[in-house]
């Protein structure tokens, strides 16, 4: 596998924390605005939040983008092609058409991606360039986790949410052995310190469509791409190199993320 070129934005969520009001977070009437469509990749901070994601995928050497939207997001299409078209990187579109799961909105990028390896973020997590560039030269599938302690240390993410993040167990060979949704206590401290979270940021071959076809909803009635990331580890021979990695990701979920990703993002330019 040589460095990867395309990357796939998961835009499609319903933003439901985005959407729940607030009365400790101070917005903008354009904040509000765009925080009460649960469009979290559109929320103004000087630019959109997503012109600094796309910036940074710019900044790491990746050259086309395909955001996964609904046919609701009329307003990123607009924004993209119309009013603010990125000059370093190329912008595709790829609509799955109901919200059901991340494996789901996946699949719906497989068009643009032919059979290449790609990379797959989220639209509301700002990474650092230092990690993308690493994923898109990581030779084979991988994940980036990122140190728990850290995350809560040095990112915008308070203790109690990053609980919540899957964990990943590692095999000795730096490999992705299992990825542990919502793990209990007991489980927790059955792996080895430092504790490793994913913050869905994956390279995958085409095989991961496979595996997306292949699984059943969740319990929460949705296809999750852990569920898919496990299958093809499982059953297709699937291998995910694992990057450890200490930088800070933001995190922009709710109304009350805003004013500290703002914070935190004074100063950055975004060029896509």
């Amino acid at each position: 596998m040589d460095r990867i070129d395309k990357a796939v934005i998961m835009a499609r969520g319903l933003g439901t924390r985005m959407r729940k009001a607030d009365e400790s977070a101070s917005l903008s009437k354009d904040q509000l605005a765009v925080a009460g469509a649960g469009i979290k990749a559109m929320i103004p901070i000087g630019r959109p939040f997503l012109d600094y994601v796309l910036s940074g995928l710019a900044d790491a050497g990746f050259s086309r983008v395909c955001l996964i939207i609904g046919p609701e997001h009329q307003i990123i299409r607009d924004y993209y092609q119309v009013q603010s078209p990125p000059r370093r990187i190329q912008i595709d579109f790829a609509v799955q058409q109901e919200p059901l799961g991340t494996a789901d909105a996946v699949l719906a990028a497989k068009s643009f991606v032919g059979n290449e390896s790609f990379l797959v973020i989220n639209s509301d997590n700002h990474y650092p360039v230092p990690v993308l560039r690493a994923m898109r030269a990581v030779g084979k599938a991988g994940i980036a986790l990122f140190d728990r302690d850290r995350l809560v240390a040095e990112s915008n993410i308070p203790e109690d949410r990053v609980l919540k993040f899957a964990l990943a167990k590692v095999s000795p060979d730096g490999y992705l052995e299992r990825i542990l949704e919502k793990p209990t206590q007991a489980v927790v401290r059955e792996l080895s310190l430092p504790l490793y979270v994913s913050m869905n940021c994956w390279v995958f071959s085409p095989v991961i469509f496979r595996a997306c076809r292949s699984i059943r909803p969740s319990a929460r009635g949705e296809l999750e791409l852990t569920d898919a990331v496990q299958f093809a580890i499982d059953s297709l021979d699937e291998h995910f190199k694992v990057l450890h990695c200490q930088g800070a990701v933001l995190d922009m979920s709710s109304r009350s993320d805003i004013a500290v990703v703002a914070e935190k993002l004074k100063g950055v330019h975004p060029n896509p």
